[in-house]
């Protein structure tokens, strides 16, 4: 078995804890300068273990990056996360994950989980399966709509935007691109039509929310 984890003290009792039920556990070392956790399949393959228990979040790296190809090679990714996106959870189930656990879930749970794929039996019902899946496909669906709309913005809006998301003010942007307030504040409200929302604060957080990246500004 394999733990693949960036918080020293949690994996390091979770290794302990399941070697005193008698489970062989090999922790995959991460480098201080991790950006991509598909780097880390070598080391993993190289153990061939038969689960390997995952956290999501890996310093900047993201480790649902690594489910697909560990479950392609015949693993049984089980993930423990401190997320609660229920969504988030979908996508690991929807990349191969057998399971997805909180942390803050028992020991007991987690040990059970082992056991069952250690049997061959499912570690989920098809119910729970197809519940997470639909909360990741309705994410998916709305994100699509909010990056849709985000096209319908001109290269001069998208470039607005962009700096607004920066935290910079009307007054701000208009010194900075030498035109008018008054120019800026109309692409602004041609922003907020376009994007269906309110306020500057609203067409912002519809771009976070749509893992939008703004052009790089030319000023």
């Amino acid at each position: 078995m394999c733990v693949i984890e960036d918080h020293t003290l949690f994996a390091e009792s979770l290794q302990i804890a399941l070697e005193l039920k008698g489970h062989e556990v090999r922790r995959v070392p991460l480098p201080d300068d991790l950006h991509s956790a598909t780097t880390l399949l070598p080391a993993v393959m190289k153990h061939q273990p038969h689960v390997l228990l995952l956290d999501l979040d890996l310093g900047n790296a993201d480790g649902s990056r690594l489910i697909e190809p560990v479950a392609r090679a015949g693993t049984a990714v089980v993930v423990l996360t401190g997320s609660n996106d229920r969504a988030r959870w979908g996508q690991c189930i929807r990349l191969g994950a057998r399971k997805v656990m909180e942390k803050t879930a028992p020991l007991n749970e987690i040990l059970a989980t082992i056991r069952l794929i250690g049997e061959g039996r499912p570690v989920m019902t098809l119910e729970e399966r197809e519940d997470l899946v639909r909360h990741w496909q309705e994410e998916r669906a709305q994100v699509a709509d909010l990056l849709d709309r985000l096209n319908r913005l001109t290269a001069r809006e998208a470039e607005v935007l962009g700096q607004l998301m920066n935290g910079r003010q009307v007054r701000q942007i208009a010194e900075a691109s030498v035109v008018s307030e008054a120019t800026v504040r109309t692409q602004v409200k041609s922003i907020l039509a376009k994007l269906e929302v309110s306020s500057q604060i609203g067409a912002v957080g519809l771009a976070h929310n749509a893992g939008w990246n703004p052009p790089h500004s030319k000023n």
